[in-house]
């Protein structure tokens, strides 16, 4: 279960002053009572059970409290449902690195080939869109499940300066919100910076029916930082399972992929990332196990509720592309429950009322 509105939970907090005042009016009614004289013998006279029935409607009308508080925070309860289709937007890293060939025949045909592989298994009903992304990102394919058309995008893939991974994120979403009217799109960090209205965030353990697969090899270097994308995909119940791809000694040689691999980026002015074996443009060598910023990429996968994996080879890329969790991919629907809340608090309320009258206690 969770709250819409959560800012209402503070005043929870009134109920623990109701129950110190409530305590303190009791110690003080008591100190009162020791001016009668016949005290001993008109405790004597008062029923045991009255003594905690004069409790009972204090202790409803507190849990009335409770109860109408709840309601106003708009607890609403998760239910996952078969849902017919759904949408997996491969992200694909296509910095010069991609080249390093320290994975036959290189990291990006590799990667290509997992790709291709990863699409052909996927039930009919499964939409799959392709972002590709160097010093920027691109939609290369909307969702489709048209496996020739999303073939020939994965194959003609070519290659750029630097890694922007929150901008290949942000992009995902978009390529998510096209075809999901329930996704809003990215925000970008022009919109971030003038505080644009963001979207009202899904409730904590809702996730909307589609996933981002996210490979690269290296760190970003340019671009929205990968967390804060991050964050808007987990506003949006889109998770992103990470992947880093690469070995530990990376590729010594300038990395090359052929004039058929080459894009049209223009050459970057300051520093870039070449591969696992020669650091990142933010740190330099070594400052990254095999080039690949780890904790950012587990980080991105734990805060949109997904999983970081990691490969060293074309074999454990096919595998890692095998376990990820498509069939877990489901629609969330949450139905707000405040009416409950609100009818439990009412009843509690009218039974205080009710037993008040009735049992009203006598002086002690």
């Amino acid at each position: 279960m969770d709250v819409l509105w959560p800012g209402f939970l503070v005043l929870l907090g009134m109920i623990p002053l109701l129950v110190g005042a409530y305590i303190w009016m009791l110690r003080r009614q008591r100190r009162l009572a020791v001016r009668y004289s016949s005290l001993s013998l008109l405790r004597t006279a008062i029923p045991r059970r009255s003594r905690w029935r004069q409790h009972v409607p204090f202790v409803l009308f507190a849990l009335a409290l409770t109860s109408l508080v709840m309601a106003l925070s708009r607890p609403v309860a998760i239910a996952s449902v078969p849902y017919g289709q759904s949408t997996i937007v491969l992200t694909i890293d296509v910095s010069r690195s991609m080249c390093s060939n320290d994975v036959e025949p290189n990291r990006l045909v590799a990667a290509q080939r997992a790709a291709l592989s990863f699409i052909e298994r996927q039930p009919p009903g499964t939409q799959i869109g392709i972002v590709a992304f160097a010093g920027f990102a691109e939609i290369v394919q909307p969702p489709t499940n048209n496996r020739e058309v999303l073939r020939a995008a994965v194959e003609g893939l070519l290659v750029g300066y630097r890694t922007a991974i929150g901008s290949g994120i942000l992009k995902a979403i978009d390529a998510i919100a096209e075809v999901d009217p329930n996704v809003a799109p990215s925000l970008s960090e022009q919109d971030l910076a003038r505080d644009a209205p963001r979207p009202m965030p899904v409730p904590r353990g809702a996730y909307a029916p589609a996933i981002i697969v996210l490979l690269t090899d290296g760190a970003s270097n340019t671009g929205i930082r990968p967390l804060d994308a991050a964050r808007q995909a987990a506003e949006r119940g889109l998770r992103v399972y990470t992947i880093g791809f690469g070995t530990e000694r990376g590729s010594m040689s300038f990395p090359y992929c052929g004039p058929q691999l080459t894009g049209r980026e223009p050459m970057p002015t300051g520093p870039s990332f070449f591969g696992g074996g020669m650091g990142s443009g933010t740190g330099g060598p070594g400052r990254f196990r095999r080039g690949i910023d780890e904790e950012t990429l587990k980080q991105v996968a734990a805060l949109t509720g997904a999983q970081y994996f990691s490969a060293e080879s074309a074999g454990e890329l096919q595998q890692v592309f095998e376990s990820l969790p498509t069939h877990l991919i489901t629609k969330y629907e949450t139905t707000e429950i405040s009416f409950a809340f609100a009818g439990l608090g009412a009843l509690a309320a009218a039974l205080a009322a009710v037993l008040s009258l009735a049992w009203r206690p006598l002086p002690q």
